[in-house]
C-alpha cells in the first residue's frame, strides 16, 4: 500500500488529493491522513444549504468543502483525524465498511478501547459515535474515508450543522451532540495526541497491509494544483445551482435519507434532483436524466424503472419502492 504524506489543513487540497489518486494515478492500494481547519465536508449528493448553518459558518470563517462520496455532512477541527483509502476494488465493495475500519477497531484496542461497527458505516464506543465512514467507487478503484473524533470541539459541531429531524428521530436522541464522543474521554493516558494516535493508526494499518511512502511526481503535483484550483475552490463545485421545484419528498431509509425535489410540467417530469446522504454505485445524475420527461405517475415510473438496476443507486430498494416513494 502506497502512503501519501500531507500536511494540507485546508480540505479542497485533500479532497483534490483523492480525486487524483482515484483519476490519475497508477492502478495500485494508497492511504493517506490529513486534519482540517474548521471545516464542515458535505456528501456529494446533499443540498450544501440545507446542511450547514450559513449565518454562524461566514461569521466563524469555516470552510464548506463537497467531497466526492456520498453519505452526510461532518464537521472537522484540529481534534479531528481523517483517513482516506484508495483501494483496488469493485461495485460489490460499495456499502461494506468493515475492511477498512478494521485498523481504527484494532489501534484503539492496543490501547484498552473497544469499539465496534455498528448500522450503515459509523464506528462506536459504549454506542455513541467517534467515527463516520463514506465511500466511492470510480474506474475499478473504491475510495473510503472517515472522521475520527478525537478530541473536537463539540459545541462547534452543533452550531455549524443543521441536523434533519428525520435523522435524530431514527437515533432516538434528542440532539447531534448526544450520539457523537471523542476518543480521549476513553483514554486512561490524557497526554497523547492526536498526531501520536496518528502515528499508532499508522503502525496499526502497516501491520496489515505492507506500506510504502509514494512521492508525486512534478507533472502529479501540477495536476494536483489544477483540481484544487478549478473544482474543489468553485462554487460550482462546494455550492452549486439549486434550481425551484414545485415536488418534495423526503424519507429515511435503511440506507440513507433521500430528498427528492420534482419540477413537473404539464403531467410530466421536467426536472428531478435526488438529495441524501446515501452511497452509490453509479453516478445518481444517470438515474436523474433517466426520470426526466417521464409522466409523473407510479405506473409510468415503475415502467421507467425496469430497465433500472437499483442496486446501483439506492441499496435495498426495488423499483416498486422507488415509485411509490416519489409518488405518494
Amino acid at each position: 500500500m502506497k502512503y501519501i504524506k500531507t500536511d494540507y489543513r485546508i480540505p479542497a487540497y485533500n479532497m483534490a488529493m483523492e480525486d487524483l489518486i482515484m483519476n490519475y494515478l497508477p492502478m495500485d492500494d494508497y492511504l493517506t491522513f490529513y486534519i482540517h481547519d474548521p471545516s464542515i465536508i458535505i456528501g456529494q449528493h446533499q443540498n450544501t444549504l440545507e446542511e450547514i448553518n450559513e449565518e454562524y459558518v461566514r461569521e466563524k470563517g469555516i470552510h464548506v468543502q463537497r467531497r466526492l462520496s456520498g453519505g452526510g455532512a461532518v464537521y472537522h477541527d484540529h481534534g479531528n483525524l481523517n483517513f482516506s483509502f484508495i483501494v483496488r476494488g469493485s461495485r460489490e465493495n460499495v456499502n461494506d465498511f468493515n475492511v477498512l475500519t478494521q485498523p481504527v477497531i484494532k489501534t484503539l484496542a492496543k490501547l484498552g478501547i473497544q469499539a465496534e461497527l455498528s448500522g450503515r458505516n459509523d464506528i462506536l464506543i459504549d454506542g455513541r459515535k467517534f467515527s463516520g465512514n463514506a465511500q466511492y467507487f470510480h474506474n475499478g478503484k473504491l475510495l473510503q474515508h472517515g472522521t475520527i473524533l478525537f478530541n473536537s470541539e463539540m459545541q462547534e459541531l452543533g452550531k455549524a450543522l443543521k441536523v434533519k429531524p428525520l435523522k435524530i428521530q431514527s437515533k432516538g436522541v434528542k440532539s447531534v451532540q448526544s450520539r457523537v464522543t471523542n476518543i480521549i474521554e476513553y483514554l486512561e493516558d490524557k497526554s497523547l495526541t492526536i498526531e501520536q494516535f496518528q502515528d499508532l493508526l499508522l503502525k496499526t494499518i502497516g501491520e496489515i497491509y505492507p506500506l510504502e511512502e509514494y512521492e508525486l511526481t512534478a507533472e502529479e503535483k501540477a495536476i494536483h494544483e489544477r483540481l484544487v484550483r478549478e473544482k474543489f475552490l468553485t462554487w460550482e463545485w462546494n455550492y452549486g445551482k439549486s434550481p425551484a421545484f414545485n415536488v418534495s419528498k423526503t424519507e429515511k431509509f435503511p440506507f440513507g435519507i433521500v430528498d427528492a425535489r420534482i419540477d413537473v410540467k404539464d403531467g410530466v417530469i421536467s426536472n428531478i434532483k435526488l438529495y441524501g446522504d446515501y452511497f452509490v454505485r453509479e453516478d445518481i445524475a444517470t438515474l436523474e436524466n433517466h426520470l426526466k420527461n417521464v409522466k409523473y405517475t407510479k405506473e409510468d415510473l415503475l415502467a421507467a424503472l425496469q430497465i433500472v438496476n437499483m442496486q446501483d443507486y439506492f441499496n435495498q430498494m426495488t423499483p416498486e419502492e422507488f415509485s411509490d416513494f416519489l409518488t405518494n
